[in-house]
């Protein structure tokens, strides 16, 4: 009864986010409208250096994989890690295989989207990261993926874990209550 209460009221503050316009002059077939429990974010996914990557995502998010998904990883001044809708923990991924890497001379830094991987380059599979400020030591080790174009302000209200936790696991953590391609919102 609690979590249907829990539920109920953050649609309730959803509400406002599902309505907001968005962005001119994005591609819509090229972009991901996330609503989350403190708003909305509108990433621009980045086909030209990572195509695989790209309709990764756009592919999770038809599916429904990523609605109600944790953002279970965010550290403060570094990034805000999502998309295990297996586990809801950052240890599991999608169905489909894992993807090759698409290392590209892009720099991580404020807004910018990178997926999350394993030890091997080519792991990457349904998790994705959005980057808080410059991450330049990530720079050719992590595909880059996207850009956020609107909704920075709702990442950085996104619930952090505590100062000094090495794993950024947050609990009670925010979550992505509905994710959807741009082109596909009615």
């Amino acid at each position: 009864m609690i979590r249907i209460l829990g539920l109920v009221a953050a649609l309730m503050f959803a509400i406002p986010a599902f309505a907001q316009p968005l962005p001119a002059n994005i591609d819509k077939q090229n972009a991901i409208v996330i609503d989350t429990t403190k708003g909305r974010i509108v990433i621009e996914l980045r086909t030209d250096i990572a195509p695989k990557h790209a309709e990764r995502i756009k592919q999770l998010a038809r599916d429904g994989f990523y609605n109600n998904v944790p953002f279970h990883r965010v550290m403060d001044g570094f990034m805000a890690q999502t998309g295990d809708g297996q586990n809801f923990n950052g240890t599991g991924g999608s169905k489909y295989p894992n993807l090759k890497a698409e290392f590209s001379n892009v720099p991580f830094k404020r807004g910018v989207v990178g997926m999350a991987r394993a030890a091997s380059p080519d792991s990457a599979n349904s998790q994705f990261f959005i980057a808080f400020a410059d991450a330049s030591f990530l720079n050719g080790k992590y595909t880059v993926v996207g850009n956020v174009v609107s909704g920075m302000d709702v990442v950085d209200q996104l619930k952090k874990a505590p100062a000094g936790s090495a794993s950024g696991t947050v609990t009670d953590p925010d979550k992505m209550l509905k994710v959807q391609v741009a082109s596909d919102i009615k």
